[in-house]
């Protein structure tokens, strides 16, 4: 396990995290550091850990917002799947269509062919 130390409100804290995440484990340390100072510029020293709780809570209103347009970006993405699905489908269905009638047409003109090919020619008038 690697080892980071992360500085909040001006106190250091050593942190143990998987190896390679150690920038990771640091820039989260940096965003909540703001939210802390955001919160300590606007309501002064209030104490440490009340501090702390309302940075916490910000950031999990901050999660929750995430998780509700997230949710609605998939209800949107999964709308535009049935559509997708709907209107290839419909395309599949005129593609037969399109064969069939195709195939309907060249039977009928073999037919017409066949008996324009089986007439007897035309006699010559003396």
């Amino acid at each position: 396990m690697a080892q980071v130390t992360v500085t909040i409100d001006g106190k250091a804290y050593r942190m143990a995290c998987e190896e390679g995440q150690e920038s990771h484990l640091t820039e989260l340390a940096n965003q909540f550091d703001r939210y802390v100072g955001h919160l300590k510029g606007q309501f002064g020293e209030i104490g440490d850990l009340r501090i702390t709780v309302m940075a916490g809570i910000m950031v999990m209103d901050e999660m929750a917002e995430i998780n509700r347009r997230l949710a609605a970006a998939e209800a949107e993405l999964a709308g535009f799947r049935e559509g997708r699905d709907s209107v290839l489908s419909g395309v599949h269905s005129r593609e037969e269509a399109v064969v069939h009638a195709i195939a309907d047409l060249a039977e009928r003109l073999n037919g017409i062919t066949r008996k324009l090919t089986q007439r007897p020619a035309p006699q010559p008038q003396a």
